[in-house]
């Protein structure tokens, strides 16, 4: 330490100044490993779970809502309260040391984007900690499928997202709402409610979607892909 205090003392006498860089890593030196450590591991211990929807009594059952309906449950299941946030609606939860944050976007399914990435700065929540919950229409009813990256199969809220955060690498979980539909009724299809034999198989999948999100908090997004992709 004597030796790196000459070298302070040295450029402050011959009139130089330490970078900002270096004076953040001066200052490092005086921390203990814990309060450096400890810093990081807190970011890494939260997560945001964004369910994918839009806004209002018109869509709230609709196939395209999904993401909402999936965090919903999940509130309900833990008993969760929503609060009004900017950007949407937030909820808090803790797992085993993690802090959960989920967000229901008010911005409607199209721009998504800017409250993902409002939520993911405010909480300096890392991007590999990020899970986007959304509907699938090539994924038959109630197939689920986890995915680190990839295309957004032609669904707006991931093509804002992914305009948004400039990156197709980050975590998706895919519901499939399947495509029995007639050719040019996919929107009709999409915004139009569930079928009853669907919802008498809902509840199911909802305690199943459940899982995988503490699956994903818990044991990572790896071994949640091997466990519940396909079911």
């Amino acid at each position: 330490m004597g030796c790196f205090f000459y070298f302070y003392k040295s450029n402050e006498v011959k009139g130089k100044f330490v970078s900002v860089a270096m004076r953040k890593w001066i200052t490092s030196w005086f921390k203990t490993p814990s309060e450096n450590q400890n810093t990081k591991e807190d970011f890494m211990k939260k997560f945001l779970i964004v369910g994918l929807g839009n806004i209002g009594p018109k869509y709230s059952k609709t196939r395209h809502n999904i993401g909402f309906q999936i965090l919903d449950y999940y509130s309900k299941t833990y008993n969760l309260t929503w609060e009004s946030g900017k950007f949407g609606e937030i909820a808090q939860h803790k797992i085993k040391g993690r802090t959960v944050i989920l967000l229901k976007p008010n911005t409607f399914m199209n721009l998504s984007g800017k409250a993902v990435r409002y939520w993911l700065t405010k909480e300096k929540i890392p991007l590999e900690n990020l899970l986007i919950i959304t509907d699938d229409l090539n994924l038959p009813f109630g197939t689920i499928r986890i995915r680190t990256k990839g295309s957004t199969g032609g669904h707006n809220g991931l093509k804002d997202i992914q305009q948004t955060l400039q990156t197709t690498n980050y975590n998706r979980f895919r519901f499939g709402i399947s495509d029995d539909f007639s050719k040019g009724e996919q929107i009709e299809y999409v915004l139009g409610e569930w079928e009853p034999n669907e919802l008498a198989q809902m509840n199911e999948r909802l305690a199943l979607s459940n899982e995988v999100i503490d699956s994903f908090v818990l044991a990572g997004v790896t071994n949640t892909m091997n466990t519940y992709n396909g079911k």
